[in-house]
């Protein structure tokens, strides 16, 4: 009757209403580690044993930047390898908890999970670290294409170039993804900044420190206006944005549009600078995914992390939206 058609109707338009809705998430593909920090009690010395505290936790770069996005309030979900041990199930329990959606991993049988140790001096600084990520040789091209999916529905992805040890992945996901999808990266180290070099015109937002950037640009980053240049260079090369992070002088910041600004908060007591990049960039993620402008994007960047090297963990946990408002609040008096 036409009761039943009308009923049949409304229920068609209000099921195709609820297939429409987008499911808003940011996607990381990268490493997920298990982090092991010592830091001396006092000066290092080479060479010997050395007096201080241990301490083990969650993580590698693209899940300690999920895990911060997640806290702060915004879904996350992770494409990275993890073994079938005892760091795996450490990995994913906890990550698991944090709120960062694991379902899309892959578990490999037979392999260590990723690992990574780094000495700190009695300042907190990092004055070396080892890293052990082969098992990202397992996650594929052909098992990124299986997630093609996820991958293209998300608002952002977040990727670091520890993925390098796999010579291919790097390049699809540039190549594939680029053009289409706003792509946010850390050079982490020297090394790795080597590896992402040739695809700086995918990327949109880049989060070098000062040596980073010197490798990136092939110029020299001694002063402010060497640095300034340095981006600019970048910018030439397609980069859409560009943080530079400054230590305890704060950040730098340059877009496609020519605009340039530089940021610093009161210097506060630092227990660990381990995560402090994580959170940086996990900040300038979740301002951009809610429309921020950049005077407020670098205030939560900066805030997010003093947040971070305030805690011995590398991801703090008291890590929240509510708490970056309270730090920005207090730095403008």
């Amino acid at each position: 009757d036409s009761f039943s058609h009308l009923f049949s109707n409304c229920a068609k338009i209000i099921e195709k209403g609820f297939l429409c809705m987008k499911e808003h998430y940011v996607i990381g593909i990268g490493a997920a580690n298990v982090d092991i920090n010592g830091k001396s009690i006092n000066p290092l010395i080479m060479r010997d044993s050395n007096p201080g505290y241990m301490n083990i936790s969650v993580g590698g770069v693209t899940r300690n930047v999920l895990e911060n996005i997640s806290r702060i309030g915004y879904p996350v979900k992770i494409i990275t390898a993890i073994g079938s041990d005892a760091y795996g199930k450490f990995i994913y329990d906890y990550s698991t908890k944090a709120g960062i959606d694991f379902s899309h991993a892959l578990t490999v049988k037979q392999c260590p999970s990723s690992s990574y140790l780094a000495i700190l001096n009695s300042n907190g600084d990092m004055h070396l670290a080892l890293s052990d990520m082969h098992i990202i040789h397992h996650l594929t091209v052909d098992y990124l294409k299986s997630k093609s999916e996820i991958i293209e529905n998300a608002d952002v992805i977040v990727f670091d170039p520890c993925l390098s040890q796999s010579e291919e992945l790097i390049p699809y996901i540039c190549k594939n993804y680029g053009n289409r999808l706003p792509l946010f990266c850390d050079p982490v180290s020297c090394g790795y900044a080597l590896k992402i070099k040739p695809y700086l015109q995918y990327i949109h937002t880049i989060k070098p420190n000062e040596l980073e950037l010197e490798v990136l640009s092939d110029h020299s980053c001694k002063t402010i206006d060497d640095k300034i240049a340095a981006c600019k260079i970048l910018i030439d090369k397609g980069i859409k944005r560009v943080f530079v992070s400054l230590g305890k002088d704060g950040c730098l910041y340059y877009d496609y549009t020519g605009q340039c600004l530089t940021r610093n908060f009161k210097e506060v007591q630092m227990v660990n600078a381990t995560g402090a990049g994580d959170a940086f960039m996990a900040a300038v993620v979740y301002s951009y995914v809610n429309g921020f402008d950049i005077d407020m994007t670098l205030d939560f960047a900066l805030a997010g992390g003093i947040i971070a090297i305030s805690n011995k963990n590398t991801i703090n946990p008291e890590m929240s939206l509510d708490r970056i408002k309270e730090i920005i609040r207090k730095e403008r008096g």
